[in-house]
């Protein structure tokens, strides 16, 4: 079986593994898997833009607006399904990001990364000061359903879990198939030396521009999952520090596989809430203690780790 078959069969297994441990997960923990895998959807489309040799702290930018998409169509028409709000947060975060990555694609290093960031913060402020958008506070969002189903109680927290399951089981094949195709195995060819690349009748910018889109529409999904799980959406989402803890897990979970995003969601939401339980005024320090140790012992990310097992078995 080639490597290829081999990612998708896993992937499929992980699937149905991820599924069937709703029977045995407690309430936290489903809350807390919905939100790291919304969280993964949203880092495997910055994984395609870090092998690409680009960082993008700007990624709040379309994480705002997925989630926002879900709050004001709930709030304005009504809409709560869960599957036509996930899909309309991702095409309309991937329209706002083929219309910003005509710009964004033409620079490179640190350019790239601060242009992000200051489209984000520009949305960022503008929610701030539109009260008609709930301003500061924001607003809630109304519980959503599946194609006309509408579970209650504990069914309600299952059921978005295993949407956002499907949703990073689509992701990552969707991904992994774009990463062994001919446009996606120039991504490490373009870091090294765009010139190169240029010589053999690619356009590097059309290249990372592609990327730069399938990014964006990514985070829209994540945004809206999040959303919803959340219940409640406001400027935060939108803020810088939101996307620097994109650009965390990231560091986090390394960029050497599809699945290395999700992995490291789940442990750095784990981190996260056990840090803010036992040192609530400094879960922060916590956080960079376990970056910067990370970066010293395993600069590649938590999936060297696996890299390492497979070169020595």
């Amino acid at each position: 079986m080639g490597r290829k078959d081999q990612t998708n069969l896993r992937l499929t297994i992980a699937l149905l593994v991820c599924g069937l441990a709703v029977f045995i997960l407690p309430d936290w923990a489903i809350f807390m898997g919905t939100l790291a895998l919304a969280k993964g959807v949203v880092v495997i489309g910055l994984l395609v833009l870090w092998r690409t040799g680009l960082v993008s702290f700007g990624q709040a930018l379309y994480f705002g607006l997925g989630g926002y998409t879900v709050g004001l169509l709930g709030l304005r028409v009504g809409m709560s399904d869960a599957v036509l709000l996930t899909l309309l947060s991702f095409l309309l975060s991937a329209a706002v990001a083929m219309t910003l990555g005509l710009i964004i694609s033409r620079y490179r290093e640190i350019f790239f990364a601060m242009l992000t960031m200051a489209f984000s913060m520009i949305l960022y402020g503008v929610l701030v000061k539109t009260e008609a958008l709930g301003s500061t506070d924001g607003f809630n969002v109304l519980l959503p359903t599946y194609l006309g189903y509408a579970p209650e109680g504990e069914a309600q927290r299952v059921a978005l879990y295993l949407w956002s399951l499907l949703v990073a089981y689509l992701a990552s094949l969707g991904v992994h198939r774009y990463l062994r195709s001919a446009l996606g195995n120039l991504t490490s060819a373009i870091r090294d030396n765009e010139i190169r690349v240029e010589y053999l009748g690619v356009s590097v910018q059309r290249a990372i521009y592609f990327k730069y889109v399938i990014a964006g529409a990514l985070t829209g999904a994540g945004g809206a999952i999040t959303a919803m799980a959340v219940g409640h959406v406001d400027p935060e989402m939108t803020y810088w520090t939101t996307s620097g803890e994109f650009v965390f897990v990231t560091i986090l979970s390394g960029t050497g596989h599809v699945v290395a995003p999700f992995v490291g969601s789940i442990i750095f939401e784990l981190v996260r809430t056990y840090a803010f339980e036992y040192a609530p005024y400094a879960w922060q320090l916590v956080l960079g203690s376990v970056l910067l140790l990370l970066i010293m012992f395993l600069p590649n990310g938590l999936w060297s780790l696996v890299t390492r097992m497979r070169k020595k078995g």
